[in-house]
């Protein structure tokens, strides 16, 4: 594996001013997807819905995504992270808007079928956020220090969820309905603005000269983009990626099963509602446990583990069985709040390990956007049995089975990466150019 190179204070401001808007953009992507969930008790009391028929209209979402970010993947490998950023973000802002303005107007007919269509759409252009921010930042992280840009990517899904589960709170606390949906597009369209100026695709397009990332394609020099055929293969025909794409199927149903009714739990279960101390500890934590989780997660990996991922994932993991046992059993309200936070920690930590660094280390710069479309992808195929399914067996069984329907997919997750424990991108060095039949990704346990 190639040394990281020692970056001039200059390139690392220009560095920042690169990932730093688009995290913020991401966190209003988060802003205007989530909206949803910080609304769902009231919208379920308002229009009169069960949890399965407020489930229908995630999952709706949550499958569309799936589907969408599997195919924009390698669409945004193609065109280039910044493209696809704008693009998404313009259509972000589009469709919040005109949920908030059909709600402006009284909108209160066919809300599951109409909700449930706007929202698909909504996380179609949604899609393109994570994609964007992993290939922009691809070519200017090297391979040990993505580790770290894992806990910065976590930082971006963290404050993303600040401003749509404690903001959002906010906002329904003191304004009308609609406005949690015309205050993200707004957000999201100015940040729009921005991206439009200071994002770069790669270093040299600021000045810089391009650098050897030391993944999984930083010997490969073509000029054009990657085909569709080869991403594909190169995705489909390493073990590790499949592996990955396993695990991420486990922590997409943890983060959204707990994502998605942890406002009606605390409501029904511990009286907690909009507003109150104990709903702003709960929703905040969200965000302080995702930043610390997302941290430790980097710098526990390229510290103590050699940039390994599996093993701080497997940790992780069995982090989120203790979280979500103890959340299910207690009876205080107080520690409920705090602990919402507690379990965030844990899966924050895994998913901006595993998509935000591991499908770059292991996608690649030429592919870093499909890998992490598939990984994206996998996660909101799960999600989307958290929300009909979910709902459905909450409505039957009630709250006493909701952990346990999240646990066994922390636990399936944490006995995956026992599987990948000493991979790292590259098997050897890279090698001189000309010789490279010598290099190939990593795709088998090193001893």
């Amino acid at each position: 594996m190639s040394e990281i190179p020692q970056h001039p204070p200059e390139y690392r401001r220009r560095r920042f001013l690169n990932w730093f808007p688009l995290g913020l953009t991401y966190a209003t992507f988060y802003m205007g997807r989530y909206n949803l969930n910080v609304a769902s008790k009231g919208m379920m009391d308002m229009f009169h819905l069960s949890k399965g028929e407020f489930g229908i209209i995630a999952t709706a979402g949550f499958w569309t995504y799936a589907l969408s970010v599997m195919f924009n993947g390698p669409l945004a490998d193609r065109i280039g992270g910044k493209k696809a950023i704008l693009f998404g973000a313009l259509g972000a802002s589009a469709l919040n808007l005109v949920i908030g303005l059909l709600f402006l107007n009284g909108w209160t007919t066919k809300i599951i079928v109409g909700m449930s269509l706007l929202y698909a759409v909504n996380q179609y252009f949604q899609s393109f956020g994570a994609l964007s921010v992993v290939k922009v930042n691809a070519p200017w992280f090297h391979v040990k220090e993505r580790g770290v840009f894992g806990g910065i990517f976590g930082i971006m899904i963290s404050g993303g969820y600040f401003l749509a589960m404690t903001v959002g709170g906010w906002i329904l606390s003191y304004f009308p309905w609609y406005m949690v949906f015309l205050i993200p597009a707004a957000a999201i369209f100015l940040m729009f603005l921005v991206d439009l100026f200071l994002v770069k695709d790669k270093p040299s397009e600021a000045g810089f000269t391009d650098f050897n990332t030391g993944d999984a394609t930083s010997h490969e020099t073509h000029a054009e983009p990657p085909k569709f055929g080869e991403l594909m293969q190169r995705v489909f025909t390493n073990p590790v990626i499949v592996t990955l794409i396993f695990s991420e199927f486990c922590t997409g149903f943890v983060r959204q099963g707990l994502l998605l009714w942890f406002v009606p739990f605390l409501s029904e279960v511990h009286k907690i509602e909009h507003g109150s101390a104990l709903f702003s500890i709960a929703s905040a934590g969200i965000t302080v446990g995702g930043i610390v989780g997302g941290m430790l997660c980097g710098v526990i990996s390229d510290k103590l583990f050699q940039s390994r991922r599996p093993p701080v994932a497997f940790i992780f993991y069995l982090g989120q069985i203790a979280a979500m046992f103890w959340l299910g059993h207690t009876h205080s309200p107080a520690v409920a709040s705090y602990l919402i936070g507690f379990a965030c920690m844990w899966i924050f930590g895994v998913h901006g390990m595993l998509t935000g660094t591991a499908s770059m280390d292991f996608g690649g710069t030429r592919a870093a956007s499909t890998v992490a479309g598939m990984l994206d992808g996998v996660q909101y195929l799960a999600s989307g049995l958290t929300g009909f399914l979910m709902g459905h067996f909450l409505d039957k069984w009630g709250w006493g089975s909701w952990v346990w329907m999240i646990m066994p997919f922390s636990l399936i997750g944490a006995l995956l990466m026992t599987r990948l424990w000493h991979e790292t991108p590259l098997k050897k060095p890279v090698p001189a150019e000309g010789t490279l039949e010598e290099h190939r990704p990593l795709v088998e346990d090193e001893a």
